[in-house]
């Protein structure tokens, strides 16, 4: 049987105490002016409702036997009006909650989005995109309407079982309480099948979570699926993930729907102990046909309310464990943040100094240790070595993506960790192997790292990288619409268009890793002079495959055994015959025979 990441479940959360449901309150203070509004109406909606009885009792009991026309006319009206203001008032309740609950959603939403935005690279290195974007999309939809109209309908239904407990004494004492007979089974019924309803709505929460997440991967994949045939392979997992979603679905519903029918027939017992009190047992001095008429109308509405308590509470069971998840990623904490009292770093040179700089990805698994090395402004710095020796780790270090275990990094002096992370990274240009595309123009993703950058200034950038021939050729020109992750780009356009990005924005410390893999060589010979003009002036970090790149950098630094090895210009590291002479020897035997 296929497996993969996706056939594990998240670990359920501990018993739900409602302390998320009192979280979830600051979002609903927010529009608590409405929400009361909302609540006032829908009560004297329910009370106007509640009126209808009363008229009835009285057309049955004085109008009809005394052939008072005039009277049961004007209950009739009286009842039409009580109707017509419920029916009035619910519609306008009805239109505030809409907009309360997607005002909710709105803010939830934004919250989360805004936290994403914060989290570390690790936070994304260890968890599926797609598991993240249900959270964000689909379980802030299923609690929005919770947190709205599900606490306001909770307040209402308790006062129309009030209300209706009061006008059902009001009419008859002893009926009132063969009414309220039925409560303690319901609540003892509530309780027996409460916690296991719960975790049977958390697994649905895992089940779907593992699906959206792989169905992500899988669309993402998908040319990678066709190019190794692995169709058949991924069909049988994505049929595995989903049918535990129907199963646990099917389970949870099983839970669900012991409610309503358990409701619905102790309601009925109720109705029924109404007639056989009331005809059989009471005399008929004591009970008329109009009371016990308006005794079972105000016993169906008192279980109405009932009924949708039980409701209103499968919806919370259901959208708890949604709520659970979402807080969960609220609370991920920021690791990588502005300290308290960090400073906004001044223009900088771009001189960069590693002192005694350990760091590790897991506890206890250095990737470096006790690193130090100076670089002054404006100097070019290559980073060679094989394959996890920590090149990538080093600048990602620089630009504070990570925190460091022990020592420090410091540019112009100042210790990155006491400064603000926008004033840090924005005098930063990042230049990636996988060249990140945002759907758009072409013209737009240049503009993304400066968004005040004129249509001229982008074009010298593109020039510049040697991107304006092939973005003029296009029929759009700037203005050709890109896919997702500009799918319809060759890899190499892509990186050309994000050397273009990192131009614009005028970095003084300049980040190269991978940049030009995906560059054939007749594009990266006529691209050395835009990167010359690139890392003019600039302290600049780079990370390349093809050693013929990195030849005329002021430094080469081989990075190996948690290190660096050897430090120098191409020339002295060539005259020492060390780690790198057999590097770039066997990098030049090998396009010898390429």
């Amino acid at each position: 049987m296929a497996r993969n990441k996706y056939d594990v479940d998240e670990v359920l959360e501990t018993p739900f105490d409602f302390s998320h449901l009192k979280r979830a309150m600051v979002y609903i203070k927010r529009y608590r002016v409405k929400m009361i509004t909302a609540l006032l109406l829908s009560a004297c909606a329910a009370v106007s409702g509640l009126l209808g009885p009363i008229f009835t009792q009285k057309a049955l009991d004085e109008s009809i036997p005394n052939k008072d026309i005039q009277q049961l006319i004007l209950l009739c009206v009286l009842l039409a009006c009580s109707i017509g203001i419920s029916i009035t008032f619910s519609a306008i309740r009805s239109r505030i909650m809409t907009v309360v609950g997607q005002n909710i959603i709105y803010d939830i939403r934004t919250d989360l989005f805004k936290h994403l935005q914060k989290l570390p690279f690790q936070y994304y290195d260890d968890r599926p995109h797609g598991k993240i974007l249900i959270r964000v999309v689909n379980y802030v939809n299923s609690v929005s309407d919770m947190l709205s109209n599900g606490i306001i309908n909770v307040i209402l239904e308790f006062l129309n079982m009030i209300f209706i407990t009061i006008f059902m004494f009001t009419v008859n004492v002893k009926l009132s309480l063969v009414v309220l007979a039925g409560l303690p089974v319901f609540i003892l019924m509530m309780w027996a099948i409460k916690r296991r309803q719960r975790r049977a709505w958390q697994m649905v929460s895992n089940k779907n979570s593992n699906l959206n997440g792989y169905l992500q991967e899988s669309i993402t994949g998908a040319r990678v699926t066709q190019i190794f045939t692995r169709e058949d392979e991924n069909q049988v997992i994505f049929e595995k993930l989903s049918m535990a979603c129907r199963k646990s679905w099917m389970r949870a519903v099983k839970f669900s729907n012991l409610v309503w029918p358990a409701t619905d027939n102790i309601q009925t017992v109720i109705r029924a102990l109404i007639f056989g009190v009331g005809l059989l047992i009471m005399t008929p001095a004591s009970v008329s046909l109009g009371t016990i008429a308006a005794m079972t109308s105000y016993a169906s509405r008192f279980w109405h309310p009932i009924m949708s308590l039980s409701n209103i509470f499968n919806n919370f069971i259901n959208n708890i464990a949604y709520l659970e998840r979402i807080f969960e990623t609220l609370d991920e904490p920021v690791t990588v943040d502005d300290v308290e009292g960090a400073t906004e770093l001044p223009d900088i040179k771009g001189d960069v100094t590693f002192e005694n700089v350990t760091f590790a990805y897991e506890e206890g698994k250095n990737v470096l240790e006790n690193v130090s090395f100076e670089v002054k402004a404006g100097e070019s710095i290559a980073l060679v070595g094989p394959t996890g020796a920590g090149k990538s780790t080093i600048v990602n270090l620089i630009s504070r993506f990570y925190n460091i275990n022990e020592g420090a990094v410091k540019i112009d002096g100042q210790d990155i960790s006491q400064v603000t992370l926008h004033s840090l990274r924005a005098q930063m240009g990042i230049m990636l192997q996988d060249s990140f595309i945002f759907s758009g123009n072409i013209l737009d993703n240049i503009r993304y790292g400066r968004l005040d950058a004129t249509d001229e200034e982008i074009m010298k950038a593109a020039q510049t990288v040697c991107a304006h021939d092939f973005i003029s050729k296009m029929e759009d020109g700037y203005q050709t619409e890109v896919n997702e992750r500009g799918s319809s780009l060759s890899q190499g356009q892509r990186q050309l268009i994000s050397f273009a990005r990192t131009l614009l924005s005028d970095p003084k410390i300049l980040i190269l890793d991978e940049a030009t893999s995906s560059i054939d060589a007749k594009t990266e010979r006529l691209l050395q002079k835009g990167l010359l003009e690139l890392l003019k002036g600039r302290t600049s970090f780079i990370i390349a495959h093809r050693l013929s790149t990195i030849k005329n950098c002021d430094r080469i630094m081989y990075i190996d055994q948690k290190g660096i090895v050897e430090c120098g210009s191409h020339d002295e590291l060539l005259a020492k015959k060390g780690a790198y002479y057999n590097l770039y020897m066997s990098q030049h035997i090998y396009d010898k025979i390429a």
